[in-house]
């Protein structure tokens, strides 16, 4: 008597079930069940129905990243960021995953961990991964481009987000950093601060770049001096700005108002302030960048700039898909930019009305309005 074949697995087993096992207890190639399972015309109805109903009984899922690996293409798209933490990049990340999901897609997730190097690996992840297209922001320590080059010589779609590489070339959503600088500096002007320094970021990157540049258009508009000395440099960690304010209220004329391009920055300069027995915003008004969680339970709260992360990561994915659609047809470079609000708290309203608006500058958004 001929053995009987190997069946795949009992009813009550919870492993998951290949093709080959569908196959072998049905004693055809792999070629078939996967042609079967496809409806090829080159299998017949009778054999369809065989492979159905053993693909049912056995609840067979198919492996749909390794079809995609044969295939050259895949549902996937890769994202590269800084880091995970904090508020900015996972509400980004957020709207990415949503825009992605609702288009069909899921997402692989790296992080470079603000290294270059690192950034260069996550690439080569993604690209062995055979995604359909990558959206990325670069590490803080990104000062030659070139790897991206291994991207676009393999004709992937690529988009860059908040922090971008500049080019009429580049497809891109960044927020209106420049915008977002000059409407906080322009609200400490409006509070009254005349000597307001800029705890900066590293200038080689757009974010902290335009945010300074808004700092100064704001100062030009109000016809008061641009005094580098008011401006530091740092990586905008808490504690450099910490520092970097303490050295600033040491000196014969301190600043009375502070822009930090980054909340954490603001956070280190309240922080100090409040070490030295300064009142906050009454002896200096600090202004942050980033719309953190922790800047509502500071005491003050501290104003900010909300970045609209969540509409980033969908603006992102909506151009990568138009890139991906477009299949290699020309594809004129896109730049989208988006509009940043500022939200006033009491780290630099003197006095405010049961709103939340600061009575001296009504012209600006605050806290609860609806952006454009």
């Amino acid at each position: 008597m001929a053995p009987r074949k190997k069946q795949v697995a009992d009813v009550n087993n919870t492993s998951p079930v290949s093709m080959a096992d569908l196959a072998r207890e049905l004693g055809v190639s792999m070629t078939t069940i996967s042609r079967a399972l496809s409806d090829h015309h080159s299998i017949g109805p009778a054999m369809k129905q065989k492979v159905l109903k053993l693909a049912k009984k056995y609840n067979y899922q198919p492996n749909r990243l390794a079809s995609a690996l044969r295939k050259g293409k895949s549902q996937l798209l890769g994202i590269v960021v800084p880091y995970i933490e904090g508020r900015f990049f996972p509400s980004v990340v957020h709207g990415i995953e949503t825009a992605a999901s609702k288009a069909g897609y899921n997402v692989i997730i790296c992080q470079s961990n603000e290294d270059v190097a690192q950034e260069r690996r996550n690439l080569d992840i993604l690209l062995s991964a055979q995604v359909a297209g990558i959206l990325v922001s670069l590490s803080r320590t990104t000062r030659d481009f070139r790897h991206f080059e291994k991207v676009r010589g393999r004709g992937l779609p690529l988009v860059f987000f908040d922090r971008v590489v500049e080019g009429d070339n580049v497809n891109a959503v960044v927020l209106d950093d420049q915008e977002g600088g000059y409407l906080s500096t322009r609200h400490l002007i409006a509070q009254g601060c005349r000597r307001i320094a800029h705890l900066a970021g590293p200038q080689h990157l757009n974010i902290y770049r335009n945010r300074r540049q808004g700092y100064l258009d704001a100062l030009r508009e109000a016809g008061l001096p641009e005094d580098e000395s008011l401006i530091l440099y740092s990586d905008m960690a808490q504690d450099q700005a910490a520092e970097g304010l303490h050295q600033l209220l040491a000196t014969a004329r301190p600043p009375d108002g502070v822009f930090a391009a980054g909340d954490y920055a603001a956070l280190g300069a309240l922080q100090e302030a409040q070490r030295q027995g300064l009142r906050v915003p009454e002896d200096v008004a600090i202004s942050g960048f980033s719309n953190e969680t922790f800047t509502t339970i500071t005491q003050p709260p501290i104003t900010t700039v909300d970045q609209r992360c969540e509409e980033m990561g969908q603006a992102s994915v909506r151009l990568l898909l138009d890139l991906i659609e477009a299949d290699g047809r020309p594809f004129t470079p896109r730049q989208v930019a988006l509009r940043p609000e500022l939200l006033v708290r009491q780290s630099t309203a003197y006095s405010a009305d049961t709103q939340g608006r600061s009575v001296r500058d009504p012209a600006l958004k605050f806290v609860g309005d609806v952006a454009p």
